[in-house]
């Protein structure tokens, strides 16, 4: 099954268009974690099991894994996230863009070292920078577009040809880059009016949508500016609001209900 095919699934089998994100910081782990060696893979496995009935897919950055040297803990969670759970999607949050064989050896770390079903990359050095991924038929490609960021602005609103940078790379993956149909596009909970705009643009192309929760976006404006017609479209991403729900023995307790309280009230708006 493709990343698509398993987006799709997941969406409707568990009626959830939440996108558990997975970015472990060793100070805001609950207490009793301390000492334990392999505590970064034991606390995402714990939130991993806790959410998953909530889950349409998992987000984990790999920079926080990278940070703390725990690549191998990563790898063994993508690898428990297909066994526990088979079905559900693993997005893996890296960002990549550069060419080359520098380019195809990320899309080989992505996808054969980690086995991630999807990858998030980054377009500003063009099409060859993202083709190795495209390359990958089964795998989904997660493109940035209008990220939540303050400074996003900074370049991706800078007007080119009387329309915003962000609204080029919007229609370029969808008329040139998708046509393999594995392209998604990262388009921020704190923009409304741009997940409108570039919902527009593409159809029914999945957005990722960072922002949700800790950074402040708006769960109604972004489902009713960004869904598609069939209610569906969405990856809608939160971290730290799920992950440190509590930094108490029932972390996962609280992990799982914030992870539910976000499924339902995004499905109030579809």
């Amino acid at each position: 099954m493709s990343f698509m095919q398993a987006l799709r699934a997941r969406w409707e089998q568990a009626e959830s268009l939440v996108c558990v994100g997975l970015d472990p910081e060793l100070a805001k782990f609950p207490l009793h974690f301390a000492g334990d060696p392999d505590a970064v893979f034991n606390f995402c496995r714990d939130i991993v099991d806790a959410t998953a009935l909530y889950a349409c897919s998992f987000k984990p950055q790999i920079a926080h894994f990278a940070a703390l040297g725990a690549e191998d803990a990563l790898r063994r969670l993508i690898a428990h996230i297909h066994t526990a759970h088979p079905g559900i999607p693993v997005i893996l949050d890296s960002k990549r863009g550069d060419i080359g064989s520098t380019a195809q050896h990320y899309a080989t770390e992505a996808f054969d070292r980690y086995a991630a079903d999807a990858v998030t990359a980054n377009p500003y050095l063009g099409r060859d920078s993202v083709q190795p991924f495209l390359n990958r038929l089964d795998r989904g490609v997660v493109i940035l577009c209008r990220t939540s960021n303050p400074g996003a602005g900074d370049l991706q609103d800078l007007v080119v040809d009387g329309r915003p940078l962000y609204q080029h790379v919007a229609e370029k993956v969808a008329r040139e880059w998708n046509g393999s149909g594995n392209c998604a596009l990262v388009v921020g909970a704190t923009w409304p009016e741009q997940l409108r705009e570039v919902r527009t643009i593409v159809g029914d192309m999945p957005f990722l949508v960072p922002g949700v929760g800790a950074q402040g976006g708006d769960v109604q404006a972004v489902v009713t500016n960004a869904r598609t017609a069939d209610g569906t479209g969405l990856i809608v991403s939160s971290s730290r609001a799920i992950l440190y729900a509590s930094n108490g023995k029932d972390f996962a307790e609280a992990a799982a209900h914030a992870s539910k309280t976000l499924r339902d009230e995004i499905n109030r708006y579809r």
